[in-house]
């Protein structure tokens, strides 16, 4: 019969097939599954088996030793932590060490930055194994700092990378995707921080940033914004907080919210000599008939100042037309721009992807046939563009007068010469990278190392 090994209410224990050569575990009886703590978990494929990856800080408090590790993945689970939340979670098979006895247990990932420990022995894997005494602690010893220092000092060494947060959204979206993998890539520890669980702490002394679960975000060395139109507010405010707790934005959120305003946006580029379709701004539709000679007449575009991506952009191709779009839109007291068309631009405009005051890459967006906005969302393509040095310049000279480290700029190829449309503050990666090729986002983590003299 198995001798059953006793153990107090804390050991330390080993994972060898996750390359975990030891780890606190709280030991509870109470708990039917055991957890272990982990971040940027991705489930992938190995020779046609499922299989997840994931990242593990093994000591707590501790974020520069990490252990890049990755097991077969038997299910998904929705487990109820001690806290009532309901969270549904990755469960792995492997085995554990304890002693001098190993067997094989199933265990869930999850975050348990909150917890006071990285691992929780719950009472399956216990079974039949283990007899616990709840008044002792480390029964079977603990290891000295300088062993803990041998295990996991080197591969700080290793790692040495920068500890970046992608505030955002939605983790599947393409860029978000990419931009977490070109700093794994480059040797960073990249975290995805949905802006919605994010909520801070403003105190003179002592600001915080906190996640779900009471995770404290304070010790970021920088942040890359990615917010959606819909959350502009609170994700600048987020990001100001980020500033002000000494973390490196990649668009600052003074940049960000000036950009999301399209009015204020033009007169920022007018101001530094950049020219735009002539454009105007009326409060009263009373001044309709002028404001629609003022632009040079129909057909003219109009434009909600809140929309994105081609969203609330008409096409008025006749006076009348052009008198009742104004009219509807201002009967739901939208704020709206009107602007001259150029018909020579024929459905095409330039996108110029400019990083840290450089265009690293540059495509030609085409409309649908019978449409004029050309954004990829709506189904317009994007081709491979050789910039002209004069686009290039605008584009730059209009990420600069926004005060942008990175934005896409579009530009539209008029008879009077290139003018200047929009510049975004998250501009997608997929069309462009698909496109060119080129890996923008690695292009974005260099902007960062950059600023930190990273090696």
């Amino acid at each position: 019969m198995l001798e059953k090994v006793i153990v107090g209410s804390e050991e330390w224990c080993a994972f060898p097939e996750l390359g975990i050569p030891t780890i606190k575990a709280r030991v509870d009886s109470g708990a039917k599954t055991s957890a272990l703590h982990a971040l940027n978990i991705v489930p992938f494929e190995k020779d046609g088996e499922s299989w997840v990856k994931f990242d593990i800080h093994p000591i707590q408090n501790n974020t520069k030793a990490v252990i890049h590790s990755e097991a077969p993945l038997i299910d998904k689970r929705v487990v109820k932590s001690s806290s009532g939340y309901r969270e549904q979670r990755y469960v792995i098979k492997t085995r554990i060490q304890v002693g001098d006895q190993d067997w094989e247990i199933e265990m869930t990932l999850t975050n348990r930055d909150s917890m006071g420990f990285r691992m929780l022995l719950g009472r399956e894997a216990m079974s039949g194994r283990i007899l616990v005494d709840p008044e002792q602690k480390y029964l079977l010893g603990q290891p000295t700092k300088e062993k803990l220092k041998e295990y996991y000092e080197k591969g700080d060494e290793e790692k040495r990378g920068l500890r970046i947060g992608v505030l955002a959204s939605n983790p599947e979206l393409y860029s978000n995707r990419r931009i977490m993998e070109a700093g794994e890539m480059r040797g960073h520890e990249m975290h995805f921080l949905n802006l919605k669980y994010c909520y801070m702490k403003l105190d003179a002394d002592k600001p915080e940033i906190h996640y779900r679960g009471g995770r404290v975000l304070n010790d970021f060395d920088a942040i890359i914004p990615r917010i959606r139109p819909s959350m502009t507010f609170y994700g600048c405010a987020l990001t100001r907080h980020f500033e002000a707790l000494k973390v490196f934005c990649l668009n600052s959120a003074a940049a960000i919210s000036q950009s999301r305003d399209k009015l204020y946006s033009l007169q920022l580029l007018l101001n530094s000599g950049i020219d735009i379709p002539t454009t105007g701004f009326a409060n009263s539709p009373l001044d309709t008939n002028d404001l629609i000679k003022m632009v040079g007449g129909s057909p003219l575009i109009v434009k909600l100042l809140e929309g994105t991506q081609g969203k609330g952009v008409v096409l008025a191709e006749t006076k009348k037309a052009a008198e009742s779009v104004i009219n509807a839109f201002k009967s739901l007291n939208a704020n709206i721009l009107v602007q001259e068309f150029i018909k020579e631009a024929n459905g095409k405009d330039i996108r110029c992807f400019v990083i840290d005051g450089k265009v690293v890459a540059s495509i030609q967006r085409e409309a649908l046939p019978g449409e004029f906005r050309a954004n990829i969302h709506l189904g317009g393509t994007a081709s491979v563009i050789k910039a002209t040095p004069d686009e290039k310049r605008i584009a730059i000279k209009a990420a600069k007068a926004m005060n942008l480290k990175v934005a896409g700029v579009d530009i539209i190829r008029s008879s009077k010469g290139p003018l200047l449309l929009e510049v975004n503050s998250s501009p997608g990666l997929e069309g462009i990278e698909g496109a060119t090729q080129k890996d923008i986002a690695g292009e974005m983590i260099k902007a960062i190392e950059k600023n930190f003299k990273w090696k």
